[in-house]
This record gives C-alpha cells, structure tokens and sequence, in this order.
C-alpha cells in the first residue's frame, strides 16, 4: 500500500510535529474533564476536593497512559514496516499479541484454579503475564526464523507462532468458560485500569525506544532502498535487526500489557503520517509516535462519550476507524490508478 499519487505533501514535518503535540494536550484536556456523566468543567473540579481527586487519579493518567500506549504503538508500527520493508506491517507482527493473550489466558487459569497460587504470580498479575508472554513470543519467533538474518524467514516465523499461540489462548477458554469474561477485556482493548504507575512506565520505555530508534533512522533509510544497497553502503545490519527487533517487543508488550490488543493504531499511524508528508525515517520514528499516541487518545475519548455512561471498548472503536482509513486509502489509490 503506496502513498496515492497525486496527494501533494501540504505539511512540513515540523509542523505536522507542533500540530500532532497540539492535539495532544487538548486531547489530555479533554479527556480529563469527560465522566460517566459526560462533560464537566475543570472550574467544578478545581472547586470540589472529591472531583479534583477523580480528575488527578483516574481521568488525567488514563488519558496520558493512552497516549503513550498508542505512542508506542505508532513508533512500533513504523520500525516493523521499515524492518520488513512492507507497508502491512504492523506491531503485531512477530506473535506478541498472541503471546500476550496467551499469557493472560494461563494467568487467568491459575489464579481461578487455584487459590494457592505462589506470591510470584500473584505479584506477576495480568499486567506482567501480557508483557511476559509477548516476550517469549518474539524470542520463539527468532528461534524458528533462526535469528534475523533473513526477513522473509523472520516475517513467516511471526505469522506461524501467532497463529499457533492465538490457538492456545483460544483452547485455554474453550476449556475453561470462566476464564473467557477477564479475556474478553483485554482482546477487546481498554485504558479504564492505566493508573500513574503505568502511564509513567510507558511514558519512560517511549523515551528509551524513540532514542534507539534515532539512532538506528539512518540504517532503516539506507535499507528502504534495498538490503544489497544498504550493505554496499557499509550498514551493519545484521546488529540493526537485533536492536529494531528488541525495541519492536518492548515497545509492543509494554502497550499491550497495560491496554490489551488495540488494533490497527500501529498500522494506520504510519501510513496517515506518510500521506501528510514525505520525510525520512530520521522524523517518521517521532511523527508516528505522535499520530499513534493521537489516534488512540481520541479513539479512547469517543469509546467513553458514544455510549455514556457505559464505554465501548476502544480496540473495537480503533478497528472500525482504523480498518475504515485503509480501506478508504486503498480505493482512493486504485482510483488514481484506473483514472489515468
């Protein structure tokens, strides 16, 4: 999926950089003063202890914790399509998702099979059972494509454990019905439970990931033009792959761990970015960073107004808009194409 020709480039980066950040504090705002009950006045807050309490624990984190997961997931989105040179890659791609579901799913099972269960998985949770297995999955993956060498290899090895993993959660909540109410959360997509701790932690793996990314920019541009150019070019990129691949689990697990399977944010924020404005990736690592933590901070204001005061999930919500945008794209370019 090419960027439609014929779509001039309207914005600079820099620009698209200050609008994005623009949108970003107004959407922090906003979604500070929405409740179960609808809009309220930060006035009615700052004048009430028990509402400025609600604002500053539950609706100011929530907000900035959805930010960075869909952050993380932007940035996430364009390593895995520079990694793969393929404009369908996405976060997902190398069996996290279905690590982290699987992950669930087994502490899920233990905690309500047995009461007993040791204090490490106690203290593990939900949380760090998603992030775990979405870890392990990346390192299958890298045992059957034996290492990063070959792409296509790397990018087969992803689809095979994430179909198989996906298998197993499945089987785990045929098996066990109770187990499929807490899995429902976490597949669906949800910010309701991003507190402080975990806002705060994903808001430090995003520095620490858009760092790496920098400084890997030029190695992923020597690399769109091709793997022989880029080695012609003296890249090393046999350490590049091992580093991107490390940062594509820790940025994917440490979202999908704190808001399950958000869909389509990693997908559609490189892609919204590349149809605004042409750039390296010396700015795409940043811009989409800034589209995805964006997208899913209004994506999670819309799931809490559309059915007030009940909340629609906002996977579902990212999915309709995201898999909506792609579509759109892509009928818009094969128009283009048949015009001519």
């Amino acid at each position: 999926m090419t960027r439609p020709q014929g779509l001039d480039s309207t914005l600079s980066p820099s620009w698209l950089a200050v609008s994005l950040l623009v949108l970003m504090v107004g959407g922090i705002g906003l979604g500070s003063a929405v409740g179960s009950t609808g809009w309220e006045s930060w006035r009615a807050a700052l004048s009430d202890d028990t509402a400025w309490q609600i604002v500053w624990d539950i609706r100011l984190p929530r907000s900035l914790g959805a930010w960075a997961a869909g952050a993380l997931l932007g940035l996430a989105g364009a390593l895995a399509q520079g990694l793969f040179r393929n404009p369908l890659a996405d976060p997902y791609l190398l069996g996290s998702a279905s690590g982290a579901s699987l992950g669930v799913a087994l502490a899920l099972t233990v905690f309500g099979a047995n009461p007993f269960a040791t204090e490490f998985l106690v203290r593990l949770g939900l949380t760090g059972a998603a992030f775990l297995g979405a870890v392990l999955a990346v390192l299958l993956t890298l045992l059957l494509a034996r290492g990063v060498q070959h792409t296509l290899r790397l990018l087969l090895a992803g689809v095979i454990v994430g179909v198989v993993l996906g298998a197993l959660a499945s089987l785990i909540t045929l098996t066990r019905p109770d187990v499929l109410l807490g899995m429902q959360g976490f597949l669906l997509g949800s910010t309701s439970f991003v507190g402080w701790s975990a806002a705060l932690l994903m808001l430090g793996l995003l520095g620490l990931c858009m760092a790496i990314a920098f400084g890997l920019s030029r190695v992923l541009d020597a690399l769109s033009l091709g793997e022989a150019t880029a080695l012609s070019l003296g890249m090393p990129l046999l350490p590049v792959r091992v580093v991107l691949v490390g940062v594509l689990a820790l940025a994917t697990g440490a979202a999908v761990a704190q808001t399950g399977l958000v869909a389509f944010v990693g997908l559609a924020a490189p892609h919204l970015v590349r149809s605004l404005v042409k750039t390296s990736y010396h700015a795409m690592g940043l811009l989409s960073a800034l589209m995805g933590g964006v997208l899913l901070l209004f994506a999670d204001l819309l799931a809490r107004l559309v059915l007030a005061p009940q909340e629609l999930p906002v996977g579902v919500l990212t999915a309709v808009l995201g898999g909506g945008y792609l579509l759109w794209l892509m009928y818009r370019g094969d128009n283009m194409r048949t015009s001519r």
